[in-house]
């Protein structure tokens, strides 16, 4: 059976600039990957072009066999995305907000408000429904992106920092939330807490300077009396060897 997502020598290009250099990695169903990097090592740039939102300079992406260049409107179908800063519309509700998200996905009437009241139930937003996204903290705001990436119960999820803003309850919450949805799911997410990965992940891939260094899981990238943050340290610093 084929994976969920497969990407096949991903490169893009700024100019001179390589963001993401011939990157290849697939992602099957019941697979959570932690992808990890230092600021600007190009976890951002290959996860807008996964998600359709960004066209690669050249290789392929592909969500559920869509390509990711010739078929965007299939590969938006079949993900959910929380991008990074979770654009809204400030002045709308909550609720207002993820209506407008479920019309924009296709659902009307009783699907529609079904949808939401479920998205609202996995991320815990009930008690803020009817206030302005504006007036929500960084943490709410999060979660607010959280859940119009699972209005539709997508087989496919590409989170960018799902638990930035989040307190530690907050966090512990949203991570038992991707790990009951695992099985049934693709799912990456970048971050940069490395506890992140121990407590969700079945799989990490290490990026820097726009190439992945390590893939594998994060107990076998633990070298022997290393850490996982040491190797992510030794390797990200150019310093270690990949895995």
């Amino acid at each position: 059976m084929a994976a969920l997502i497969e990407i096949e020598r991903l490169t893009k290009r700024f100019g001179q600039f390589i963001a993401v250099d011939d990157v290849y990695f697939r992602v099957d169903r019941g697979e959570v990957v932690g992808f990890l990097g230092p600021n600007g090592a190009g976890k951002s740039t290959t996860m807008k072009m996964i998600a359709a939102f960004m066209t690669p300079t050249s290789g392929t992406a592909r969500v559920c066999g869509h390509d990711a260049v010739d078929d965007p409107v299939a590969v938006k179908r079949s993900m959910g995305y929380l991008p990074e800063g979770a654009p809204t519309y400030p002045e709308m509700t909550v609720t207002s907000f993820l209506a407008f998200a479920a019309r924009i996905r296709g659902y009307r009437g009783g699907e529609a408000a079904d949808r939401v009241a479920h998205a609202m139930s996995l991320t815990q937003l009930e008690g803020v429904r009817l206030q302005p996204i504006e007036t929500l903290s960084k943490g709410f705001k999060r979660r607010v992106g959280l859940a119009q990436s699972l209005l539709h119960d997508p087989p496919v999820l590409v989170l960018d920092e799902p638990t930035d803003g989040l307190d530690p309850n907050q966090k512990h919450e949203v991570r038992e939330l991707i790990a009951r949805m695992a099985p049934e799911k693709a799912i990456i997410i970048s971050t940069h807490i490395l506890e992140e990965v121990d407590a969700v992940c079945t799989r990490a891939i290490i990026i820097a300077r726009g190439k992945v260094l390590a893939d594998s899981t994060p107990k076998a990238l633990e070298a022997p009396g290393k850490t996982l943050e040491q190797v992510f340290r030794e390797l990200t610093l150019g310093t270690g060897e990949a895995a």
